[in-house]
């Protein structure tokens, strides 16, 4: 099994539980609902206590004393008429009714996030940011924006390939990233652009890597890494599974970084990869090949858009896209 960071998931679960509760305080005094008054500073603290399920760490992770924690969430509760959280000496995990409520208060977060974000961006856009991942290459499609549009201040951002917030934060309005994406897009809006076969990555001496194609047979027990913060879709596609007689690829007992810390463990042999044909990151070292594989499905390059977004560049960026992406 894949190696943990227990320092490294605990520090993101902070930072995503503190972005919880700053979302929930922010809109707390803008947003009402309409008949029930529900107060969603309370629905952030909520869901602050049900990822941890402890009113100790919750709170600490808020900032609030503990005993303040307990009777706002007992405020809420009396609001729903429900009990969410079962009070234990080993922790709070969800009722049948936390387990319920918590999908939808994370959406009015969400919702009310987007409602303040979309107020501020209506009206002129002075400028418009194209987001792209890995070795993407968006050039040629930026340039005839930037002529269609030349009063405009289009801009590009190279982003981390998981980097789930730079659309709905409105960091970029649009996003080239090679599908599956890591992160949910049921708020997206995806254009397929272009496809690109996939092929093994292995080291230049392995047993694969003077074959002129593989199957998934061919495969065997080979380790392949796995992302524990991408969604299952994402990890699936990535490692082939199911395989077809509904097995699942072994875990590179491996602890990585970044995308070159992978490429470093494929050298070692203690890994192999996966990847788009149009990857050129491998070609970079002398001590990789990349072998075709047969008969499985193409990665495809797609663009992301907040679904919800009318600003007509976005159709003029799909446009420009038609002459400009690889055949």
């Amino acid at each position: 099994m894949p190696q943990s960071n227990p320092a490294a998931a605990t520090a993101s679960k902070t930072r995503s539980a503190t972005r919880h509760a700053r979302t929930a305080c922010r809109y707390a005094r803008i947003v009402r609902i309409p008949g029930s008054d529900l107060d969603l500073r309370l629905v952030g603290y909520f869901t602050v206590v049900a990822e941890h399920a402890n009113f100790g760490r919750a709170a600490a992770i808020l900032h609030v004393a503990q005993p303040s924690l307990s009777r706002q969430i007992q405020r809420l509760e009396e609001h729903l008429g429900v009990r969410l959280f079962d009070r234990t000496p080993h922790g709070s995990p969800l009722t049948d009714a936390g387990r319920a409520f918590l999908p939808q208060a994370q959406a009015l977060l969400r919702a009310a996030r987007e409602a303040e974000l979309t107020a501020r961006d209506a009206g002129a856009r002075r400028e418009f940011t194209i987001g792209y991942v890995e070795d993407l290459v968006i050039t040629s499609a930026v340039r005839r924006l930037r002529h269609r549009h030349p009063t405009a201040r289009i801009r590009t951002r190279h982003l981390e390939w998981n980097d789930a917030r730079a659309l709905t934060d409105r960091r970029v309005d649009a996003l080239v990233a090679r599908a599956p994406l890591p992160f949910p897009t049921d708020r997206l809006h995806l254009t397929e652009l272009w496809s690109e076969p996939r092929v093994l990555v292995v080291p230049t001496d392995h047993g694969l890597a003077a074959k002129e194609s593989v199957t998934v047979d061919d495969l065997g027990d080979e380790a392949l890494p796995h992302c524990p913060n991408a969604i299952p879709q994402w990890n699936d596609f990535g490692r082939l599974e199911p395989r077809p007689d509904g097995s699942a690829a072994r875990n590179a007992p491996i602890d990585y970084e970044s995308f070159e810390d992978k490429l470093d463990l494929v050298a070692e042999a203690r890994t192999v990869l996966i990847l788009a044909a149009g990857d050129r990151r491998p070609h970079l070292r002398p001590d990789l090949t990349t072998v075709p594989i047969e008969g499985i499905e193409p990665v495809h390059v797609v663009l992301a858009t907040r679904a919800a977004d009318t600003n007509p560049l976005i159709n003029d960026l799909r446009n420009a896209w038609s002459s400009a992406a690889p055949t």
